[in-house]
């Protein structure tokens, strides 16, 4: 049993663990975004995070930065060791073989080919293990793994930037720009911690976006870029289809002219069914990005797509940055009607944390999900997780 120093100590030493953890948000995918510090008396040996495609992981990092010194050392370790036999040597094998003595672990890992194997190994080995420190931000930090793991698609957050009273454009369409540069740029910094940014064919056509980060130094970091467009309206000479980033098309109504034509720029085509009103089956779209792997989706436009996903009960988080300008009941909301017809069944999702300010703009987290698998810790919130 640690005494309340030595706690707090380990309570530290995850903290680090975690913010290592948090700089591979939307590059480590199909893979989670793991931490690892190594301590040996009372001093950072080695520390490391789950590289970019998900490879080398955070450990064995780790382990390369402590060399000899991580005998004896503690491991501090965002998410339990993975024990099964993939590209790389299980993590527990290397943990094992470089002599740690304990294992600090926040959460067990609920991948069916970990989900406790790795600690039992560690343990087998003799090395003490502890587990649950800091689990709640350990499980808000990898909400999207897990999703993908235990639903079978990505953690959905819906990104809203509008005026004061949350309208996205003036009645013209006019929309450059509502929010202030510090807001955008928080937009951006979202962009390079997911996967895939997502938005409707209409949205590329009235203000053809690039949607790339465009923050100095993260240019790299630009998510997949994923259009609905189910008849292939989009030109094939939007800026979404440059090659600063995949860019995938679902469509379920295409001539093979349109397709090809799209196919040139890099794009690729997926079909997808269409339901009963004509709109592709969104269910059925996150499904297919699960299996590929992306574990965060971030939506960015338009109404439309908002309500769909909204009425389809299929969005996990929304981020509102918000300005101080109001455009008045002509301009165009954020949000197509949801059909809602009495107070009681009113959408009323949980804040995440305390608003903020960033220049002159207002920004709020809330969640939506109520899978007890999707926790979330308020002090995380601030850093764009």
């Amino acid at each position: 049993m640690l005494n309340d120093h030595s706690q707090e100590q380990a309570r530290h030493y995850m903290k680090m663990a975690l913010a290592l953890a948090q700089r591979g948000l939307g590059q480590t995918w199909p893979n989670p975004a793991v931490g690892c510090i190594l301590v040996g008396n009372d001093v950072v040996v080695g520390r490391g995070f789950t590289q970019p495609g998900g490879r080398p992981h955070a450990e064995t990092v780790a382990l390369n930065h402590a060399g000899a010194a991580a005998k004896g050392a503690t491991a501090y370790v965002t998410l339990e060791p993975c024990s099964h036999h993939g590209e790389t040597p299980p993590c527990v094998e290397t943990l094992i073989s470089a002599g740690v003595s304990k294992v600090v672990i926040a959460m067990e890992d609920p991948d069916p080919r970990v989900a406790g194997q790795g600690i039992a190994a560690l343990r087998r080995s003799n090395i003490d293990v502890d587990v649950g420190l800091l689990k709640e931000q350990a499980t808000f930090l990898n909400a999207g793994f897990f999703s993908r793991i235990q639903r079978g698609y990505p953690l959905v957050t819906l990104k809203y930037a509008t005026s004061l009273d949350g309208r996205i454009a003036l009645g013209n369409g006019k929309s450059r720009w509502i929010t202030g540069e510090a807001g955008r740029a928080y937009g951006h910094r979202l962009r390079a911690e997911y996967d895939a940014i997502l938005l409707g064919s209409a949205t590329v056509v009235a203000d053809d976006p690039e949607l790339t980060c465009r923050l100095a130094g993260l240019e790299e970091r630009s998510p997949v870029r994923i259009v609905l467009d189910s008849d292939l309206k989009i030109s094939p000479n939007a800026k979404i289809l440059s090659n600063k980033a995949p860019t995938w098309i679902f469509a379920s109504n295409a001539s093979n002219s349109e397709a090809g034509k799209l196919k040139k720029t890099g794009a690729e085509i997926i079909k997808v069914d269409s339901l009963s009103n004509g709109h592709l089956n969104l269910k059925a779209i996150l499904g297919v990005l699960g299996d590929r792997g992306l574990t965060r989706l971030l939506v960015e436009g338009g109404a439309r797509l908002s309500a769909s996903l909204l009425k389809a009960q299929l969005v996990d988080r929304l981020v509102w940055i918000r300005s101080q300008t109001i455009l008045g009941g002509d301009a165009i909301p954020v949000c197509d009607p949801l059909a809602i017809q009495e107070l009681n069944s009113a959408l009323r999702p949980k804040r995440l944390g305390e608003p903020f300010i960033l220049g002159n703009d207002h920004i709020e987290w809330f969640e939506f999900n109520r899978q007890s698998a999707i926790g979330y810790e308020p002090a995380l919130v601030r850093g764009n997780l």
